[in-house]
């Protein structure tokens, strides 16, 4: 079986855009625990709004939808799953809310990997549902034409028991030692993980999970108020190309993992970057008209009305609303559509 990245890349020398991009993670992270200290209470408010996204994102990414109402009804209300995406959904959520509350008490192994997936399934009945596959899987492309190719084929099920124990290990014992920034070792994880593709199915939302689980164990709390995975549905092709890109050579011990490393670390920043525009939202208690104006000036192209109140988690609907129509009235913005299909784009 092959050697894992670990024992690869404690001597590896990073190029400048990775060394870069550790270095503002760090920077962003640092900023975050002085704004949390400022305003926790208004910033809590953001915690809610990311569980829904995250939810929503990295389950919609597989293609499992449901309407805007019953996700938040799913996640903010916890009622009870009607179909069978609903239940695939409910499951990712009460995934998220254990990582949330008890990241702590999580250690990375195979054993709590099982366990975080037989949760992803608890609400249908999944015969294979905290188990490793017991069929081989293949990552495919499914182009236009119906034609589909095999991108990547990852380890046959007699092989990956063992696998996922090693990486783990390996994972700890770097991390444990201090002997890989966690930063690198985060990302190289998560590749290596989709490489080994342990499931059936449930593959790639359990790897976004474990993305979160993992950035917190290492104290890097932006996924509580910034949802990751809505970060990584708004440009899923750059996700499938990194993974594509790191992912060739792999059984054979040649691949580079630089590609996903830096996708990674670009998508942990950019969530960093927002949570510092939305904390702007809320530093100081401004009127609801200002405040929606300062939300409309962060967008470009066309957003909707839920955008803005993503953003700006201490106005009600109705504040949101208000200050849109007036925006609207004073030509600071266009409105297009109905209903649910309302949209706005500015014009200065």
């Amino acid at each position: 079986m092959r050697e894992f990245h670990y024992s690869l890349i404690r001597d590896m020398k990073w190029d400048s855009e990775i060394l870069g991009l550790i270095a503002a993670v760090y920077k962003e992270a640092g900023k975050q625990e002085m704004f949390l200290k400022q305003r926790p209470a208004e910033l809590e408010k953001l915690v809610e709004i990311a569980k829904i996204q995250s939810t929503e994102a990295s389950n919609a990414i597989e293609g499992i939808v449901t309407t805007d109402t019953r996700i938040r009804q799913l996640v903010a209300e916890k009622t009870t799953p009607r179909n069978r995406d609903e239940q695939e959904i409910a499951g990712y959520r009460d995934v998220l809310s254990a990582i949330h509350e008890s990241f702590d008490a999580i250690p990375i192994t195979q054993n709590y990997i099982l366990q975080l997936h037989k949760m992803l399934y608890s609400h249908m009945n999944n015969p294979l549902a905290g188990k490793t596959k017991n069929v081989q899987n293949y990552i495919t492309a499914t182009y236009a034409d119906g034609r589909q190719e095999v991108l990547f084929t990852p380890l046959a099920p007699y092989e990956t028991p063992e696998a996922l124990d090693r990486l783990c290990a390996e994972y700890n014992y770097v991390i444990g030692n201090a002997e890989v920034e966690p930063l690198i070792a985060i990302p190289v994880f998560i590749h290596d993980f989709l490489c080994i593709h342990p499931f059936n199915d449930g593959n790639g939302r359990v790897s976004r999970l474990l993305t979160t689980l993992l950035l917190y164990r290492s104290g890097f709390y932006v996924g509580k108020y910034i949802s990751l995975e809505a970060q990584i549905a708004k440009h899923k092709d750059l996700y499938y190309d990194a993974l594509f890109d790191a992912q060739q050579g792999w059984h054979e011990g040649k691949d580079d993992p630089t590609p996903f490393i830096k996708y990674l670390l670009g998508t942990i920043l950019a969530a960093y970057r927002d949570f510092e525009d939305r904390f702007a939202l809320v530093e100081v208690k401004r009127p609801a008209l200002e405040t929606v104006r300062m939300a409309v000036s962060t967008k470009l192209g066309r957003f909707t009305k839920q955008d803005i109140l993503e953003i700006c988690p201490a106005l009600s609907l109705s504040s949101v609303e208000g200050a849109l129509r007036k925006m609207v009235e004073s030509g600071e913005l266009a409105r297009e559509g109905n209903g649910k299909s309302t949209n706005y784009h500015r014009l200065k």
